[in-house]
């Protein structure tokens, strides 16, 4: 499993801009509902801003020539992360991971962090280890959170789409197919129904 957690960050370190954002947005839609989530039942904040920066992105994936002002969409990101502090819900970790993978992808399609899609596809891969680890009764190991059935989950989606990536082209068809892979069954990345 560490070997396929090691090439699965070395296949997305090798990816095009636009497969990194495609990628990222892919992961996005599979952590967004935890966010959603967390803001519904501590009415920490209105969790729109981030559906409709990640719904502007699609946009761009399809339609490169789309103007947006991502520093805008940054702020609007930002301005919403909880403080885990003030949660003792274990939802808040998936809540501020998914913020933290919302910047990381706007920060990416700004230029300035061109690891952006690494960040995401390891906070994707940590909200599964700290939620299994935050859910189990005893003590567990990391072999047995790699051998969990929401991480190995986590893994075969992210291999999914890295191998769709390299066999498909830069276009909406691709985008579809995409977020298709990521909401096809239906639950987030921690088990989380996803309510269209």
């Amino acid at each position: 499993m560490k070997e396929n957690k090691l090439t699965i960050f070395q296949q997305v370190r090798e990816l095009e801009t636009w497969q990194s954002v495609a990628f990222s947005a892919a992961l996005l839609e599979r952590m967004l509902p935890n966010y959603q989530l967390f803001c519904e039942a501590t009415e920490f904040a209105d969790p729109s801003p981030y559906r409709n920066s990640l719904n502007v992105i699609w946009e761009w994936l399809a339609h490169p020539k789309t103007k947006i002002n991502f520093a805008a969409q940054l702020e609007k990101v930002e301005a919403n992360v909880p403080d885990p502090n003030n949660y003792d819900s274990i939802g808040v970790y998936p809540a501020i991971d998914t913020a933290m993978s919302m910047s990381a992808l706007i920060l990416l399609l700004m230029g300035e962090d061109l690891q952006g899609a690494v960040v995401v596809s390891k906070l994707a891969q940590g909200t599964v280890e700290t939620f299994v680890e935050a859910t189990s009764d005893d003590e567990i190991t990391d072999e047995e959170i790699k051998q969990h059935p929401l991480m190995q989950w986590e893994i075969e989606i992210q291999q999914e789409l890295l191998t769709l990536l390299a066999n498909s082209p830069k276009n909406g068809e691709t985008c579809k197919a995409l977020k298709a892979i990521a909401i096809g069954e239906g639950m987030s990345n921690i088990g989380i129904d996803i309510t269209p």
